[in-house]
This record gives structure tokens, sequence and C-alpha cells, in this order.
């Protein structure tokens, strides 16, 4: 019997696709995933609806939308519903040794046989933070193990230099920049520090005296610089290994980065497009084009069922039934395996088995684009929801915002791709027929799932326990605040804190 084959998703935290050069920036932060991406197939306009982080690894790791995972918000409370599979659970129901390098304790991230961490952060009083080596550090020798079974492996690599701290080593610093960022005469970074609820964290890793917001966006293209230049090492290291073409490769974007955007400040919040959309590039020469631009619409839900499909793990029913029997469950009062054809393809009834489809279809030219029009979310440092179609984007705010941004936003994607112009009051029209939408498709998914949404059931969202939703812009300003780097990184891991 051939072995499966093996699996790798290279999961990227903050990653921009439009900093990307194989996206068309015009910096060359990405050469070696743009070698990458020519043999494989790359796909424009990969969605991630969900945002932050906590949400949208759920989505990718399960299959399911936010109904599906009841996850929303950055700091979500307790563990991922228990009977949703995730794919270390469905990959180790398979025969895979399954490994997870710097995502432990993240609900998303239950049922790996190994969790590996490593120094993803850093500070300025640290110095420049080689995270990406840090990662390799730990991951090579773990492929090399896993290499040595006979078993096929699944292991999903957690990268962090786009994510702030943006500390790239030399010469990355300067690849991007040349100039004086601390000039007196260059008042960019003006607002940036003077925002109350992240100033104490910026000061904690940008340069005393930061005067140049250009500086700080080339040190975000220079973090995704050099983290290609590592993310090379493990390509390499895999053909030395003879499993390069036998091995499934993903990389994959959990959400974008706002940088000086919108007067949000480099961050992940917001659901404009700067945060929504994200890479998303396949490679495996049996099955996958070489080549490949599709501009088909996929989102985060369409990765795990993608993944299963390559690996050829659920054509055959009989030889599953373990797995069936491992994930079988009930939901809206009908009982149905978990691990059927019809779950792994997203066909099934009343929100069975993965909300997403494989995009195997549409590789092979059958079908040219999954759902065109779709719900977002945000609960971050906003509660916010919307509905995104090819030519409108709809921002609702379920409360306000500490940014003092109105509470209805409505955008022409095609004349204002930057999202510069709210047109909400100019076009009550429209915003009224993307609602009604988006409450439609809202009410069919409850209905389906037997869920509220989950963006009304949060409570203390924020992490300020008994204040409820916010009243005020103004309440929120003062209420939310990031502090410093170590609080940062604390309330990074907040989630896994409150299991």
């Amino acid at each position: 019997m051939l072995k499966k084959p093996n699996v790798l998703l290279i999961a990227i935290d903050s990653i921009r696709a439009d900093h990307m050069s194989c996206y068309g920036y015009g910096r060359n932060t990405t050469p070696h995933i743009d070698r990458f991406a020519e043999s494989g197939t790359l796909f424009e306009n990969t969605f991630s609806p969900h945002i932050p982080t906590t949400p949208a690894y759920a989505s990718m790791l399960t299959g399911r939308d936010c109904f599906g995972t009841q996850v929303v918000a950055l700091r979500h409370q307790g563990p991922l519903r228990a009977e949703v599979p995730t794919a270390a659970e469905i990959f180790r129901e398979c025969g895979y040794n399954t490994t997870c390098v710097g995502f432990p304790g993240n609900p998303s991230s239950r049922g790996f046989d190994n969790y590996l961490e490593y120094a993803g952060w850093g500070s300025f009083s640290q110095g420049r933070s080689p995270k990406a080596q840090n990662l390799n550090d730990v991951t090579l020798p773990e492929l090399e193990r896993l290499n040595a079974d006979d078993k096929p492996w699944f292991v999903m690599l957690r990268h962090m230099d786009p994510h702030a701290p943006y500390l790239p080593p030399a010469p990355y610093e300067r690849m991007f920049y040349h100039g004086d960022e601390c000039d007196p005469n260059n008042r960019s970074m003006d607002p940036v520090l003077d925002f109350k609820p992240f100033g104490t964290f910026f000061k904690s890793w940008m340069p005393p005296g930061i005067s140049d917001k250009d500086y700080i966006i080339a040190q975000y293209d220079g973090a995704i610089a050099y983290m290609d230049a590592c993310i090379q090492s493990i390509f390499t290291a895999l053909e030395s290994m003879g499993v390069l073409d036998d091995t499934i490769i993903a990389l994959n974007g959990d959400h974008g980065e706002t940088l000086y955007d919108h007067e949000l400040w480099f961050d992940h919040h917001g659901i404009f497009d700067n945060v929504l959309h994200v890479p998303l590039i396949i490679r495996y020469p049996s099955a996958v084009p070489a080549g490949a631009r599709l501009s088909g619409f996929n989102q985060h839900k369409d990765l795990l069922p993608t993944l299963l499909d390559l690996a050829g793990l659920y054509p055959h029913p009989e030889s599953m039934r373990h797995l069936y029997g491992a994930f079988s469950h009930k939901e809206g009062g009908t009982s149905q395996a978990a691990g059927s054809p019809s779950h792994f393809m997203g066909e099934g009834a009343g929100g069975w088995g993965f909300d997403g489809r494989s995009l195997l279809p549409m590789m092979r030219g059958d079908v040219a684009s999954f759902d065109s029009e779709f719900y977002i979310s945000e609960c971050t440092w906003m509660r916010k929801h919307g509905w995104r179609t090819p030519g409108w984007k709809l921002m609702i705010a379920l409360e306000p915002d500490f940014h003092f941004k109105p509470e209805v936003e409505l955008f022409n994607l095609v004349e204002d791709p930057n999202e510069d112009h709210n047109l909400a009051e100019e076009l009550p029209d429209v915003v009224e027929a993307l609602r009604t939408r988006m409450e439609a498709w809202i009410a069919k998914r409850e209905a389906e799932t037997g869920f509220t949404n989950p963006m009304l059931t949060q409570g203390d969202w924020h992490g300020q326990k008994g204040v409820g939703a916010f009243r005020s812009s103004q309440q929120a300003y003062d209420t939310l605040f990031i502090g410093d780097l170590d609080k940062a990184i604390k309330l990074q891991a907040q989630s896994r804190e409150e299991e």
C-alpha cells in the first residue's frame, strides 16, 4: 500500500497578500515564495471572513464558518465545540503523525500529537528578533524525526514575523528603507504614538524618537522578506529528504494587517480588505496545476476540505469507519457521521460537516468561483459585522468603537478599492439591500445550526469583566489598552488561559 502524502500547512500570522511580490506588490518581498508559487497554484481571492486570529484559525482548521465553530472573538471563552473535529484530529485518525509549531493552547489547535514552541515576539530592548529562524530551529529537526517514521505526517507551522513587533534582523531592517526614521520634520507617527490604547505597546518595540511611518512599513516588509528566506530553508530540507514532491504544501495567512491605513495603526482589527484578503498558495505536483493563478473567491473554511481531498482520505468510506464513528454527533436534532463523503465535501444539509468545499474543482476548471458574497465579522478591539460582495462592502458596528468610526460604513469596491469614501449616508437604499441579504443569510445559518449568531453572544468580548457593551466611543477609548509588550503577549494567549 502506498504511503499517503505528507501535509505541511505554513500558516502566516498578519500577512497582507498585497505586500507579497507574487500578489503584485512593488517591493520584492517574497522571491522564494514567488518561486514556490510558480510550481503550484496561487489563489488571488482568498478571504479571512472572521477576524482576528482565534476565529480565523478556527475556520482554517475545522472547515467551518463562525456559525459552525461558534468562535468569533480574540478572547474566545472556553474550548472549541467538542463535537467539531479539528484538522489534527482528522489526520491523526487517518494514520498521520501530527505536529504543531508555535500554536499551542489555541482552541482550534486541539488534537496534535506534538506541540513545539519557539520565540515569536521580541522588543526594541531585546534587539532584532529572528522569529522565522527560531521556528526553523525547532521545525527542521522535527521534520527529520517525522520522516524517519513509516507514517505520513501533518505539520502546521505558525509564522509570526509579520505580526507586531516588526523586528527583522539585518540586513532586512534596511532592505526597503534608506533615510532618517527619526527626522524631526516628519510628523507622520504623531497620531500613532498619541493613540492612547496602543501607544505604550508601540513605544516598547519602535525606535525612540521614531517619526516616519514609512520606516515602520519597511520593517513590516522586511519581516516578510526575512521570513521568506527562512521558509526557503524548509523547502530545501524537504527536497534533501526526498519528500518535497510527496508533500502537500499549503501557505495561507490567518488575516492581514492594517499598517497605516484607515487610522487603525499597525494592527489587525477592522474588516477592511487589508485585513480580510490573505494569500493562499498550494503545491502538490501530482494533483495541483503548476503556475496557475485562480481568481475565484474562496475562504478559510475551504482549506481543510481541500487538504483532505488532495490527500485522498475520504473517497473510501468503508476504510474510514473508525474516523466516522469517532466524530459522529448530533446537531440540530439529526445524527450524521461527521466523516462521511458528504461531510468532507460540504454537501451535508442543515449545516452538517464542513461548511467549506474542496478547491480541486476550481483548480480543474470545473468551477469558476465559490461564494462571491459573504458574511464578515471582527471581534478584537471592535465588535462589527457586515456583508461583502464583489462590488460592495457593508460594515455595521454592533457597539461604538474606540476609533470613533460611524455606525454604518458602505464602500464601492470597484470605484474605491482602498475603501476611503463612506457612502452610507449617500446610498441608504444600497445599505438596506445589503443589510437585508446579510440578515437573511444569518437567519439561514441560525436555522441550519440551531445556534444564535455568535457575534451576539460574546458578553465581555473586550476582556473588561462586568463592563458589557460599550455605550460610546469615548468609553471604549478610555477603557481599552494594550499596554506594554508583556501585556500584549498575554492578550494573544488569553483565550487558552481562560479555557
